[in-house]
């Protein structure tokens, strides 16, 4: 899944990146409001960690023109203001979360996994389909209880696919969670990641819809 970070302070922004990669996302960056309000309003993030303080434009703003131009991926704000009211006001301009700084990077990653679960309407962290079962804490993936071992990529088709379970998934949505901003996005790359997964987790995991994309196959 592809993660926008959206923070000022160079250090930070590296740290979040790579400990949101670790967590098996792709990851974009931007270190103003202006960069950050375009990528957002332009491209298919499934979700944003936002910092308040930003130049240009400050967050509470690029937030606001998400919502008001119909941009409905979550967000969780990072700020190192923590006053009350402007939690409050943060979480009325549509924010999901909030996270005061500092804060310890595994309550962010935390915060963001229970993020995209609520928006894939999925309760549970452990997220099955069949006999495959995804443990989006400890990165696991098994088949009938055994361990299946997978690349980073196919981890992220696999959790990808599952998070969207109740559609269809274009190609090219695919490719850009997958490969990220500057990733291959061919098709063949994708056709080549999905037969790889199906040789792990069986032929009928993952089916091919002719013109529309890929769904979860079986029951």
């Amino acid at each position: 899944m592809r993660i926008l970070c959206v923070e000022d302070d160079p250090k930070i922004r590296a740290a979040l990146a790579s400990a949101i990669e670790a967590a098996g996302y792709v990851v974009d960056t931007s270190p103003d409001g202006e960069d950050a309000w375009f990528r957002g309003d332009t491209e298919n993030y499934a979700a944003v960690i936002l910092d308040l303080g930003l130049p240009g434009m400050d967050g509470l703003s690029v937030l606001k023109r998400w919502r008001e131009n119909g941009r409905t991926f979550p967000v969780i704000i990072l700020t190192a203001r923590g006053s009350w009211r402007e939690r409050v006001e943060g979480m009325d301009a549509g924010a999901d979360d909030y996270l005061p700084k500092p804060f310890e990077m595994e309550e962010l990653l935390a915060r963001l996994r229970a993020a995209l679960r609520r928006t894939a309407g999925i309760a549970n962290p452990v997220v099955t389909h069949g006999g495959v079962a995804l443990d989006t804490r400890q990165m696991r993936v098994t088949r009938n209880g055994a361990a299946v071992a997978l690349s980073p990529q196919e981890y992220r088709l696999v959790a990808y696919m599952l998070h969207n379970s109740d559609r269809v998934v274009p190609q090219h949505e695919l490719a850009e969670h997958l490969q990220g901003e500057y990733g291959d996005r061919e098709s063949n790359a994708v056709e080549v990641l999905v037969g790889r997964v199906r040789k792990k987790l069986g032929a009928d995991f993952i089916e091919t819809r002719r013109g529309f994309g890929y769904a979860l196959g079986g029951p």
